[in-house]
């Protein structure tokens, strides 16, 4: 494909790290580690709901609201716990800054089959790196304990541009950062609407990744669809 690209933009989550298990599973671990007991699939669903109340009331971790992303997490992770019936205001402080710290690390993160090796490729390849992703200022860390931050120029966070996708002006950011113009660019990730749709949107080139048993979804031209990472190198060899 002749598609003369300088700069490809990365989302993280699901893309290129997944959490090692679910939510719930891990807040569970932690509250048994303090003498709580909680069932796991009861604060998964309490963590799903007041991450989206959050999420909907304030919108990119509070970013122009007076929040800091960690007094934003925090108060989601006490609700959850508050949710699925934890009373004890000083466990649920312990909970959440514990909480809020493990999950800066490889501990509940881990790379994806094909992640490291389709960097890599990349970079010999020549091409200009970089991250686009809905995240919090944790990412270069968790970044750099999954032993991938050293692949890419930039990590644009939805909470450092101020924006999330699929707000166009975070795609413009990056790459006003990658020095690049949106036709010699293209975003790879998972979503179609934040990371596909709005790529194109902003006039880059994009592909989405949709690995087997995902279900359908929209129609995507084939040959903008990733069944795995390793697919990305037929589609962009220089």
């Amino acid at each position: 494909a002749m598609l003369r690209l300088r700069l490809l933009t990365w989302d993280v989550k699901d893309t290129l790290l997944r959490l090692r298990q679910p939510v719930g599973h891990s807040y569970a671990a932690e509250a048994r580690a303090h003498g709580l007991q909680v069932q796991p699939e009861a604060l998964g669903r309490s963590f799903r709901e007041v991450y989206g109340a959050q999420s909907r009331r304030f919108p990119n971790y509070g970013h122009g609201q007076g929040l800091s992303s960690r007094q934003w997490w925090l108060d989601v992770v006490k609700q959850s716990f508050r949710l699925s019936g934890v009373q004890d205001e000083a466990a649920l402080t312990k909970l959440a800054e514990k909480l809020y710290r493990d999950y800066c690390s490889s501990h509940n993160w881990e790379v994806l089959p094909g992640a490291a090796e389709t960097l890599s490729r990349c970079r010999q390849l020549g091409f200009h790196m970089g991250v686009v992703s809905n995240f919090d200022g944790r990412l270069e860390v968790i970044l750099s304990q999954c032993n991938l931050r050293h692949h890419f120029e930039f990590v644009l966070t939805s909470e450092a541009a101020g924006f999330a996708k699929p707000d166009g002006r975070i795609f413009e950011q990056a790459l006003r950062l990658g020095g690049a113009r949106p036709e010699q660019a293209a975003h790879i990730g998972d979503d179609y609407s934040r990371d596909y749709r709005a790529a194109r949107a902003a006039g880059m080139h994009s592909f989405l990744l949709r690995r087997a048993g995902q279900g359908e979804g929209p129609e995507v031209p084939p040959e903008h669809v990733l069944p795995t990472l390793g697919h990305l190198l037929d589609r962009i060899e220089k």
